[in-house]
């Protein structure tokens, strides 16, 4: 959870605090029960399952929808992982260090302390950055926002600027929420949770960890957003973010080179956990699916792909943001953006996978889970759409954002009326025995029959990748022509 607080989220929440002070820290509030209900899902089917999430959806779904779920997680995290190390570069930067040796010696203390071949080496590594994050804390008293103003912010929602900034702050929430639930959190987790060798009677401690998490994730944030929007208010920089490292200046202007310091040494704490997480995710996910021994229980000689895949894309990541004149802004950008369009449909194929009863048993999704979970993948498509909207029309008004809404809204109406009609007229299903589920673990996969697809769901599904993959290639092909233009 707290590779959620990477170089992209000081980005994203510093731009919050720069441009709008306290005014969005109800966003993180609201994000509390998505984040909770998103990660005990996979971590559920992780402890239950003891198999990979690309694994499962291939598998369960077969090829073809498989394969769009794990191309959109190698594209995304590829792209994340660079803005991980534009973020080292930035902390480096401001804190007088060379960039090429700063961004090597980060990348090999990234790649050294995955290949110790101890499951509990790395994570005594990982957890000790995670107590770094807290550093967080310390520079919040340092610059001293007002206390009553953030807790007022906290749970009252406002959108700042009016009207006339509504499609501008739009886009700023968007980011927040994809920058705080991103899909590779779910591959990663699964994962981890198999090779931290949980099974269901450690549930109880898992979900403990798993608040845990989100509590230090949400202090991170407000404390990130209440200390950029002090540093910045009354000066001629409110309101014109530049980047991380132009936090760090206004916070040490503000509150003293140390406080600066801090923020620095954040920064680079977080750039490194993020890269930790993202490059971990995807050679777990690779290891899925081309049946490659994926562990960090074993030692390079025992799963040579596993390693070469996290060394190749941390190393491929750091090149990337040496190469002179790299896009590096760009790429931060689209990273965002392209979180923001592939959102919702990591969220589809995982409750589709907590509904299958031959995956996950008596720990299959109860009613008011499958609800809310719906209602998430309903706003989350929402945000996506209006995403891609304002990447290919800049100009966009707010009338359209809101009419975009309103349609989407009334859409999410009646596919839950159709549902609710559906599950009303079948046949009803025997209910969920879920005596002895400490005990249940699913049988061998390849004993399971694959589901077959109603043709009211292929249809949504259809629907839903046909306009993703649509939304994807628009996205890109805007971002090459900023690029050129550039």
């Amino acid at each position: 959870m707290v590779g959620d607080n990477d170089a992209g989220a000081f980005a994203t929440y510093g731009q919050a605090g720069q441009n709008y002070g306290t005014h969005l820290l109800w966003t993180l509030l609201l994000l509390v029960p998505v984040l909770y209900i998103n990660q005990e899902m996979v971590l559920r089917l992780g402890a239950v399952t003891g198999v990979g999430h690309a694994r499962l959806i291939l598998e369960r779904f077969g090829k073809f929808w498989g394969a769009f779920s794990v191309i959109d997680l190698f594209l995304l995290n590829a792209l994340t992982l660079v803005t991980e190390f534009i973020g080292i570069t930035l902390a480096s930067g401001y804190l007088g260090l060379p960039k090429v040796a700063a961004v090597v010696l980060a990348a090999a203390i990234i790649i050294a302390s995955g290949f110790t071949g101890s499951f509990q080496r790395f994570e005594r590594i990982a957890v000790a950055l995670c107590i770094g994050s807290l550093l967080l804390v310390p520079i919040y008293f340092m610059v001293h926002p007002a206390a009553s103003q953030m807790a007022h912010d906290f749970v009252v929602p406002d959108m700042p600027g009016g009207s006339g900034q509504l499609s501008t702050v739009m886009l700023l929430i968007i980011g927040i929420v994809g920058t705080t639930v991103a899909p590779w959190q779910l591959f990663f987790q699964q994962s981890y949770v198999i090779d931290k060798r949980i099974t269901p009677r450690f549930m109880k401690y898992e979900k403990a960890d798993l608040w845990i998490g989100i509590v230090i994730v949400v202090i991170g944030g407000a404390a990130l957003m209440g200390a950029s929007a002090a540093a910045f208010a009354g000066t001629k920089d409110f309101g014109n973010f530049t980047d991380a490292a132009g936090l760090a200046s206004g916070i040490a202007a503000h509150a003293g080179k140390v406080a600066g310091v801090l923020f620095a040494i954040a920064l680079l704490d977080a750039s490194i956990i993020g890269a930790f997480a993202v490059s971990l995710s995807t050679a777990y996910a690779i290891g899925d699916v081309f049946g490659i021994k994926h562990s960090l229980h074993r030692g390079v000689g025992g799963a040579k792909g596993f390693y070469a895949v996290y060394a190749g894309l941390v190393a491929l990541a750091a090149g990337i943001v040496l190469i002179p004149g790299s896009p590096l802004g760009l790429l931060t950008e689209g990273v965002q953006t392209l979180a923001g369009v592939l959102l919702p449909s990591a969220s589809v194929f995982l409750l589709l996978l907590c509904n299958d009863r031959e995956v996950l048993g008596p720990w299959v999704n109860g009613p008011k889970t499958n609800a809310f979970t719906a209602a998430v993948v309903g706003v989350l498509v929402s945000l996506s759409i209006i995403l891609t909207a304002s990447v290919l029309f800049p100009d966009i008004t707010a009338g359209a954002i809101l009419d975009i809404m309103a349609v989407c809204g009334v859409a999410g109406v009646l596919a839950a009326g159709y549902a609710f009609t559906r599950r009303r007229t079948a046949t009803k299903e025997d209910p969920v025995d879920r005596t002895g589920r400490d005990d249940w673990r699913m049988p061998p996969l390849e004993t399971l029959t694959r589901p077959v697809m109603a043709t009211g769901r292929k249809i949504g599904m259809s629907a839903l990748r046909g306009y993703l993959f649509v939304a994807l290639v628009l996205v890109i092909i805007k971002l090459v022509q900023v690029a050129i233009s550039h």
